[in-house]
Order: structure tokens, then C-alpha cells, then sequence
């Protein structure tokens, strides 16, 4: 289902890269939260740390990053603040790597990994077989939800899901990259994860991995790689198993499983995202009846400021979240009377 949106940027913040940049670099993470941390063992013996919000038995949210993300990221902590005034709990799940730790393993984290999400839900559900879950991923994070929801089908146990500025078919997002502006986050992103890959080898090799670090090794000087399309073909594929960089792109977009998608799910989309091209939102037919596509004008990429006092930025995004969260637990406790 298509919906019109009631989203209206900013007149400080108009156009799509203010939308972007300001929230990226100028929120502040908020003061007055609290999380707990917890490190959960994988099944192959690597590690991903949660950060948990509230106490009790309220409903739970899990919250997934963005690249180069983590749950210290602002749109995180900021929607963690507002998921607890409205009653909720959430989880924010640090992607491997990216909790202020290098992870055990040469693999860290992907477009298409599923099997983390997969593993925090049944983890969670194991211990609360009662509460009401549902779950929120922006960005990358958004198509790893997606990608999940889509693979599940019926089997799981949830209330409601949002994914936010997702790049839905991740060739043609990584292309768009290459190209104006947009080159700007390309070479930002780059230089972040090609700086990643060297310091996790020398972390590695410190702690006698040296199996895991000859992997990354092999890899070979990262230093030409000036694209996507060549940093997910030389590391991404070659890492998690892929034959190269068009067999990745092609299992792990997320559009493809949108059709499969069984649960209350909103996607969120601006049209002047600079990470996406038109080409890449869904058409109707591309939609389960489950699913909710609201195409904004403007906003950016994880942006969606609104407000005309530009010392009080209005996040738009986290009231949205929270409409729908409001909504759909709602008819969910309504299923169970």
C-alpha cells in the first residue's frame, strides 16, 4: 500500500544533503538515557553486544544501524530516548565490529547477514515468550530487516516492523554513489571501512588469530578501491562467501522479498535520497498486503527534519516510528482479548 505522508522539511533544512549531513553530524546523542549492555556468544563462537533501554515487561524494540553505524549513533540513542517516554523497550543491536570492539572473525557484517538478527530474536523471544516484539532498521540496518522479514515469512512473532531509507536494490544504490555529490559519502564511507579492514587484521594478529587474520591480509592493498561496486567485490563477496560482487548485490536486496513480507511492516522512503535512485522504490504489485511504502518529499537519507526553529530541530522520523508502533500494538493487544 502506497500512503501519502504528512512530512514537510524544514525551510533551514531544504534540500536533501542538509537533511542528511545535519542529523549525521549535529545530534547529539541525549543525556539523560540509560542503557545496559550485554554480549551474546554467536553460534560460531564470535560475539555481537546489545544495548538495552527500560526495565519491566513493556513492549520490546529491537533497533539495527546503519554502515558504519552503531547503537551510539544519533538517530539510535535519539529513538531509544522516545521509545522510553512512550513506554517502550528496545535493543539495539551493534552489527559485528561495530560496538567499539573488533569482532573474533575475518566476517563482520553485510547487507544481506541475517543470521545475527535472526539469533538476537530468538534469543529474546526464548527469554520473553510473552511480550510483544517488533523491530526498526534504518539504512543497511533497514534492508537486513527487511531481507530477514521477507526470509521468515509467518514464523515470526511480531507486532510491527519500520525500515527507513533502505537501499532496496543495492547495485543500483552503490552506482548512484559513484556519482555528483553523492561521491562526498562514498569516499567518507570508504575511507571508514577501508581503515576498518586494517586495523581488524592488526587486532587480530595481536590476539594470535592468525588464521582469521590471514584472511583479511589476502585481501591484498585496499588503498585503489575508489567504489562500492569494487570494495563489496574485493572484501564484502570474497569474505561471506559470495562468488563476487553481483552474486552479493543480487541475494541480498532487499525489493525482491518484499512480496513474502506476512507482518504489519512500514517502509519509509525519501524521494531525494541521495543513496537511492527513483528506479529503486517498489511498485505496487512488488508489495505484500502487509506492507506500507510512504515516499516523503525530501528528507534525505535518515534525515526527515521538520521545524522552523533551527535551535530545535524536530525529528519527524521518531514520531512517525512511534504513530506506528502506537498503532499496531494496539490492534495486536486487541488480537489477544
Amino acid at each position: 500500500m502506497l500512503i501519502k505522508t504528512s512530512f514537510k522539511p524544514s525551510w533551514w533544512l531544504n534540500n536533501a544533503h542538509l537533511q542528511t549531513i545535519y542529523p549525521a553530524l549535529l545530534r547529539k546523542s541525549p543525556p539523560q538515557i540509560t542503557t545496559r549492555r550485554e554480549r551474546l556468544v554467536t553460534p560460531d563462537n564470535d560475539f555481537i553486544d546489545i544495548d538495552f533501554c527500560g526495565e519491566g515487561e513493556s513492549p520490546l524494540i529491537i533497533l539495527l544501524h546503519g554502515l558504519t553505524g552503531s547503537s551510539q549513533s544519533g538517530y539510535i540513542k535519539g529513538l531509544q530516548l522516545e521509545l522510553l517516554t512512550q513506554g517502550f523497550r528496545s535493543a539495539a543491536l551493534n552489527f559485528r565490529g561495530c560496538s567499539g570492539e573488533y569482532n573474533r572473525l575475518a566476517r563482520c557484517y553485510h547487507s544481506g547477514e541475517t543470521e545475527d538478527i535472526h539469533f538476537l530474536y530468538q534469543t529474546l523471544r526464548q527469554r520473553e515468550p510473552g511480550t510483544s516484539f517488533a523491530a526498526v532498521g534504518f539504512s543497511l540496518g533497514g534492508n537486513v530487516l527487511l531481507k530477514w522479514l521477507g526470509e521468515q515469512g509467518n514464523k515470526l512473532s511480531l507486532f510491527a516492523a519500520i525500515a527507513v531509507s533502505v537501499p532496496l536494490v543495492l547495485g543500483s544504490c552503490a552506482s548512484k554513489l559513484d556519482n555528483g555529490f553523492s561521491k562526498i559519502y562514498r569516499d567518507h564511507l570508504l575511507r571508514e571501512l577501508k581503515y576498518y579492514v586494517l586495523a581488524k587484521q592488526q587486532h587480530l594478529e595481536r590476539l594470535g588469530e592468525i588464521h582469521e587474520a590471514k584472511k583479511l591480509k589476502e585481501l591484498g592493498d585496499l588503498s585503489g578501491i575508489n567504489s562500492f561496486w569494487q570494495y563489496d567485490d574485493r572484501i564484502v563477496a570474497k569474505l561471506h562467501g559470495f562468488k563476487n560482487v553481483h552474486d552479493y548485490y543480487q541475494g541480498s536486496s532487499s525489493r525482491q522479498f518484499l512480496k513474502s513480507i506476512t507482518l504489519p511492516t512500514l517502509l519509509i522512503q525519501a524521494s531525494d535520497d541521495p543513496f537511492i535512485t527513483a528506479d529503486v522504490l517498489p511498485e505496487q504489485a512488488e508489495l505484500s498486503s502487509s506492507v506500507t511504502l510512504e515516499i516523503t518529499q525530501g528528507g534525505g537519507h535518515v534525515g526527515f527534519i521538520t521545524g522552523a526553529n533551527p535551535f530545535k530541530p524536530d525529528y519527524w522520523l521518531d514520531q512517525r516510528i512511534l504513530e506506528f508502533l502506537k498503532q499496531h500494538i494496539i490492534r495486536h493487544c486487541q488480537d489477544f482479548d
